[in-house]
């Protein structure tokens, strides 16, 4: 049974892996790489590379490819002093098919590839950008990466874990778009670079981030209310919720100042003054979430309630506390 449920994972670890990379590299093939728009990473330092060989060769070349898998030798050799083979190994596999998969694209696709009008750049920063961030988002929720300066953003995670995956990258990528801009001589280039940038790392941090988000609400009401909502919670929603007694302030120094005129034993006044209020604690996901407002609402107009959101959350229907850090 465990062999069987071993497979599975790796199955489902390899097949999301594989779509990652196939929208990674359509997206830096047709859209990043054919515009010479440099994303960051070690694929915009390819794409550097690859235009700085052609203006050497006097014609256009496509081999950011294999740049790509060159120049990932060195940073495998720190992935596994520092993250373990366990890492390395889909990371490898993620960073050779993607590469593998930019030279097919950029053989095959891109010659045929329509025109986008007087847009092509705007359009190539924004589509490309996109599909660069979602397939990225996709390798790293399978614990790998596309190589290159993405470990390195590993090994920084690990050191600093209150930044998030996709600050340090950027921070990373925006010196690559330096790079990019010296390389290319061209600042309306480097401005569609960076816009490229912004939109993967939105989206890179989305599919990272997002399927562990919700949101946190603490609903204040009476015991009675209280009951009638954790039960439609429970069987409505599907979703879990947690009960804590609590006394209003205002009510309980009334009782206080009532208590002090009317002296009475310490047991008396503890047994007079009960909780008068419970908290409903519930972290549900968004799409969840105006249902359960209306169930506060119809259960209670009153309720006081409070909403936030909530980044990272460990627990059943979330993630494993034993997961790696994203």
């Amino acid at each position: 049974m465990k062999n069987k449920t071993k497979v599975l994972n790796y199955l489902k670890q390899y097949s999301v892996i594989v779509l990652g990379c196939v929208i990674f590299s359509l997206g830096t093939s047709l859209f990043l790489d054919a515009h010479d728009i440099a994303p960051g990473g070690v694929t915009g330092i390819a794409i550097i590379i690859n235009h700085l060989i052609g203006l050497a060769l006097g014609r256009e070349i496509q081999i950011t490819g294999i740049l790509i898998i060159v120049i990932n030798v060195p940073m495998f050799i720190l992935g596994i002093i520092f993250l373990g083979k366990q890492f390395v190994i889909p990371s490898v596999f993620a960073t050779v098919l993607s590469s593998l998969l930019m030279l097919l694209w950029s053989n095959t696709v891109l010659p045929y590839m329509p025109d986008m009008g007087g847009d092509t750049l705007l359009m190539s920063a924004l589509i490309g950008g996109a599909m660069f961030g979602v397939g990225l988002g996709l390798i790293f929720r399978m614990d790998a990466t596309t190589g290159g300066t993405d470990i390195l953003v590993k090994i920084l995670r690990k050191k600093f874990r209150y930044l998030r995956t996709g600050v340090i990258s950027m921070a990373v990528d925006m010196i690559i778009v330096a790079g990019s801009a010296a390389a290319f001589q061209n600042f309306i280039l480097a401005c569609y670079t960076v816009l490229a940038i912004v939109v993967y790392v939105v989206l890179f941090d989305w599919f990272l981030y997002g399927g562990n988000t919700a949101k946190l609400v603490y609903v204040i009401t009476t015991a009675e209310h209280a009951e009638v909502m954790c039960e439609r919670i429970l069987n409505e929603l599907d979703a879990g919720a947690t009960l804590i007694d609590a006394n209003g302030a205002y009510t309980k120094l009334s009782k206080k100042a009532l208590a002090e005129k009317e002296p009475e034993t310490e047991n008396a006044a503890a047994e007079k003054q009960p909780y008068d209020r419970q908290i409903i604690m519930c972290a549900i996901k968004g799409f969840l979430y105006p249902r359960l407002h209306d169930a506060v609402k119809e259960t209670d107009p009153n309720a006081f309630m409070i909403v936030s959101s909530a980044k990272e959350i460990y627990g059943e229907g979330y993630r494993n506390h034993n997961d790696d850090e994203l």
